[in-house]
């Protein structure tokens, strides 16, 4: 699927299912309201009505299930019938398997998906999802045809006009912000490098018109960023410090998204095992995500300031590689006695997060990263981790997670009570934890937030994404979604409104909106 063209249309129009294979895709009930003039000119002659209510009837999902309509050249499926509360009403994940194994083979394939329009836009990223790009098999570098799935959608329910235009563009700078990613992290380090990734970081801007600042090497030390330049100065290629900013006119406060980018996690000397270290190529989920999320966002119109800031690094071994027992100064001033070498993103991304503050002046600061094993613990592997000093952010974070199909549920935030974990007779603190039992992720965000200091008078958002960043060996894009989603009210963009969970529906009092003005627009 690495060479595959993935096109969004009003209508994909009618053929034959032996000429363009077609997937027919949605929850049962939805599929038997949509007319048969609506979706025979894909089917007929070789599916007639009879044939398709019949495979209609037949259809038992649990949780899903399909049936072929012609050979292997017309399919249709069914997601769940019903999600619980914590899943997304499109059924997102369901939907990225169905449509891995169920869509026909072929170069020209169409697949028709039928929702309610408040699931369009996570249903066309989980289906995006279904179709990574990175590949070196042999036989995918030797072919040069581009295959080509076309997308429709079949609206149901109260508003069932079908999409415009700018709702097409949106679904399609969406997809290729989740597929970005994805690639991204897929790549190996070989590859992907931080001199790669700060390749990939410039070839963004220049298609937004964005010229990034960059601070790399022993411009990071002399400047004072111990965190990103003590993880990476033992690698190869030196670590960066990268940031896209978009500062419209008019805007009215500031966000800042921090990615954690370690292209590879060795460990460093507190080195991981042969069984440990395969894939974590992944450590720069984050980072990727909010790469693919920064261009569609931008590229879809945003009212506010956003600036993407990027924490590259490699976490290797070597000469000059941090040692247990070093002391490091972060870029907030604090001193960090390094117990474990292997807990590198929470010290990267610490820099990060205070330049955010201090250099950006942000008013809201996500931080995303790859951060902690124990986050698939928490969470499980669908669900990211959130962690936030705003309880309206935390509603907000899960909200998202739904209406976008990037799960997301809170982790406890206690500082009073967890952050004794990093006591250090050394230094302020240590950079991992004393007891490996005691709420470990949440433990790891409280590091990060740490730096900004509880009483930071903004809003700060810690995302942890170790475990669903990835499905199998492949990627998953995780992230672009949720952030699309979760700030879709700053966006010019009216699918991007529908889905935020910080719109109408949730604007407070005019007396609470004058108190809170920081956090009153997005809140």
């Amino acid at each position: 699927m690495a060479n595959v063209v993935l096109e969004f249309k009003v209508s994909a129009g009618d053929s034959e299912p032996q000429n363009r294979p077609v997937l027919i895709v949605g929850q049962q009930a939805n599929l038997q309201q949509v007319s048969w003039s609506q979706i025979k000119g894909k089917l007929q002659p070789v599916v007639s009505k009879e044939v398709w209510q019949a495979a209609l009837n037949a259809l038992n999902p649990n949780p899903t299930d399909n049936c072929p309509l012609y050979l292997n050249h017309a399919t249709v499926a069914a997601l769940p019938s019903r999600v619980s509360r914590h899943n997304s009403p499109s059924s997102a994940h369901f939907l990225s398997r169905l449509v891995r194994s169920c869509l026909p083979g072929g170069n020209n394939r169409c697949i028709v998906m039928v929702c309610e329009r408040s699931d369009v836009f996570a249903s066309s990223c989980a289906i995006a999802r279904a179709f990574p790009i990175f590949s070196r098999r042999s036989t995918s570098l030797r072919r040069t045809e581009k295959k080509h799935v076309t997308l429709e959608f079949v609206i149901i329910g109260q508003d069932s006009n079908p999409l415009n235009v700018a709702e097409l563009e949106c679904l399609s700078n969406a997809a290729d912000g989740v597929r970005l990613a994805a690639r991204i992290v897929d790549t190996p380090c070989n590859e992907m490098n931080t001199d790669h990734f700060l390749d990939e970081i410039k070839a963004v801007g220049t298609e937004l018109g964005i010229t990034p600042v960059i601070i790399r090497g022993e411009e990071l030390k002399q400047r004072g960023f111990g965190g990103i330049y003590g993880v990476g100065k033992a690698a190869e290629n030196p670590p960066a410090l990268a940031v896209l900013s978009h500062t419209p006119d008019g805007a009215t406060q500031t966000i800042a998204w921090v990615g954690k980018g370690i292209v590879y996690d060795t460990g460093g000397l507190s080195i991981k095992g042969k069984t440990t270290m395969p894939g974590m190529k992944r450590d720069c989920g984050g980072a990727a995500a909010i790469l693919g999320a920064f261009k569609a966002t931008i590229k879809q119109g945003f009212k506010d300031n956003l600036h993407a800031v990027f924490c590259l690094a490699e976490n290797s071994v070597g000469p000059a590689a941090t040692r247990p027992d070093d002391i490091h100064t972060l870029y907030s001033g604090k001193t960090v006695e390094i117990n474990n070498t292997d807990a590198e993103g929470r010290l990267v991304l610490a820099d990060g997060v205070v330049y955010a503050s201090k250099d950006l002046s942000a008013d809201i600061i996500l931080d995303m990263a790859t951060l902690t094993g124990a986050q698939g613990i928490s969470t499980g592997k669908h669900h990211a981790a959130v962690m936030t000093n705003s309880e309206q952010w935390e509603v907000a974070c899960v909200r998202a997670g739904r209406s976008s199909g990037d799960l997301a549920h809170p982790l406890v935030y206690c500082p009073e009570l967890h952050f004794s974990e990093f006591t250090s007779a050394m230094a302020d603190m240590k950079n991992s934890v004393a007891d490996r039992e005691n709420a470990q992720s949440s433990c790891a965000g409280l590091f990060i937030g740490s730096h900004l200091g509880f009483d930071w008078s903004g809003v700060w958002v810690h995302v942890d994404i170790a475990s669903p960043v990835h499905a199998g060996e492949r990627a998953t894009g995780f992230g672009v979604a949720l952030l699309m989603a979760l700030f879709g009210q700053a966006s010019d963009d009216s699918m991007l409104n529908q889905v935020s969970p910080l719109g109408a529906a949730t604007c407070m009092s005019g007396d609470q909106m004058e108190r809170d003005c920081k956090r009153r627009r997005l809140v």
